[in-house]
This record gives C-alpha cells, sequence and structure tokens, in this order.
C-alpha cells in the first residue's frame, strides 16, 4: 500500500488508533500492536506522575504521538492545552478538537477555525476534527491546517459514515489528508471511508470497546487496507439493469 503523508511525514499504515475507552494498558497494548498503527492520540490529562501511564504503553509499542486537546469547548481552552501538550511531549503536532455541545460532541466551528488560525500561526501542526462540512474544510485547509478531519457521525456512537456525498465532495475540494474521525462503528465503515478517497482512518472506541479489542484492530487494519486498494482500483459504475459479464457472441445455437 501507498504511504500516507501528512505535512511531510510518512506513515505506512493509513489507521491511527484513539487510546480513549481502554479496559486497561494489557489490551490497549495488544490492540495497538495488531493494528499496526503508528500514530496514537492521547487526551492531555493531569495523573499521578507514579501511576503507569499510557504514555507508557506507547512508549513501549514504538508508535509517535498525537496530543488531542479533547474536552476543549473554547478556542481559549484548546489553544492552552496545545501549548501544554507542546511542552510535556516536545512535539508541535496536535489534533484540534473544540467541541460544542456536550450531549453530541459535535465540534464548534467558529471556535474551531479561531484555534486553528491561532495555532497554525504559532507553528503547530494541526489536525482539525471537524463537520462532514465542505466549506469548513476548505476554509481549514486555506488557513494552513496539516489535514482535516471530518466525523463519520458522533464521537463513540458507532453510526458510521452518515453523509458519504459529503466526504466524496471533500476529498475532491482540498488539497490536504482527508482523515475520517469518529463514528466508524465497524470494519465495514473503515472501509467505506477509505473507498470514498479519504487518505486514513482515525478511530477508537471501535476497538477500545470491542469485546475482542485485539481482533477488531486486525480487522481494522485489514479493512483499511482494503479500502484503500479498493479507491485506487477503482469501482466499476453503478447501472440500472444488469450488464452480461460474458458476450453473446459466439453463442450455440441450440
Amino acid at each position: 500500500m501507498d504511504d500516507l503523508v501528512i505535512a511531510g511525514r510518512r506513515f505506512t499504515s493509513r489507521l491511527i488508533l484513539g487510546t480513549g475507552g481502554a479496559s486497561g494498558h494489557a489490551p490497549l497494548k495488544a490492540a495497538i500492536t495488531a493494528s499496526g498503527t503508528e500514530l496514537v492520540t492521547v487526551a492531555l490529562r493531569r495523573v499521578s506522575a507514579d501511576a503507569p501511564s499510557v504514555l507508557d504503553v506507547v512508549e513501549d509499542c514504538g508508535v509517535a504521538l498525537l496530543p488531542n486537546t479533547a474536552g476543549c469547548f473554547t478556542a481559549e481552552q484548546a489553544v492552552r492545552t496545545a501549548h501544554l501538550a507542546r511542552e510535556a511531549f516536545d512535539t508541535d503536532w496536535v489534533k484540534l478538537e473544540v467541541i460544542g455541545d456536550e450531549d453530541t460532541l459535535l465540534p464548534d466551528p467558529v471556535e474551531l477555525t479561531a484555534a486553528a488560525r491561532r495555532l497554525v500561526d504559532d507553528g503547530f501542526t494541526v489536525l482539525p476534527y471537524i463537520p462532514d462540512d465542505p466549506v469548513l474544510a476548505i476554509r481549514l485547509a486555506e488557513l494552513g491546517c496539516a489535514a482535516v478531519m471530518p466525523l463519520g457521525s458522533p464521537i463513540g456512537s458507532g453510526l458510521g459514515i452518515r453523509n458519504p456525498h459529503n466526504f466524496a465532495l471533500i476529498r475532491e475540494r482540498v488539497d490536504v489528508p482527508v482523515i475520517c474521525d469518529a463514528g466508524i462503528g465497524t470494519a465495514s465503515d473503515a472501509a467505506l471511508a477509505m473507498e470514498l478517497g479519504c487518505d486514513a482512518v482515525l478511530l477508537a472506541s471501535s476497538v477500545t470497546r470491542a469485546a475482542e479489542p485485539s481482533m477488531m484492530a486486525t480487522a481494522m487494519r485489514q479493512a483499511v487496507i482494503a479500502g484503500r486498494l479498493a479507491h485506487r482500483a477503482g469501482r466499476i459504475p453503478r447501472r440500472r439493469y444488469a450488464e452480461a459479464s460474458s458476450t453473446f457472441e459466439g453463442m450455440a445455437e441450440l
């Protein structure tokens, strides 16, 4: 499979794994390994320095860290969290989340755009979590975001991609990588995202809260590969009527 390139950085895997919702460090480590991912997201939280940390798992797995501003509701909160993450983890990459509603966890486009503008100006590599809105995706790409990450459906809902048409429009209209983020419920959802032209899939709950997380991680890994290959191979056109795969010429006269 061809490499994923974000802001000049290459990844052989097109699956990004979130760490939220894992039942423990051992199953999380097994899932990360099974997924084949090279990049995992971690939300910035205050924890005891003496307690085992998700960061230990990330280091053991040898994968890169993508700090996440999950839980922020304003641009100011998100910008401060990103700066704390840069100091703590020595990376200017950030997954930018600015939530606008506690029940749906849908992004706030106004606060999100304001935060993205400030973080790009501050030298961050910004990957914003956005609604499946082609116009907002264009605006954020124009601001200098390194990728756009439209939601398939609300975080943790497992509803899959509710508006495939908008995903196709976003892929057509922006030059930066498009990463499907949120709503993935099972492997066929991940495959569909890639068939629609997404460059990668980011998921968490569908793996960490599966009955068998490492098995689901393996399924997601293979689905992302299958979807990418199908997208590049080109699907046949949908037709109203049947089209025989073999010609009728040369048939025996019976």
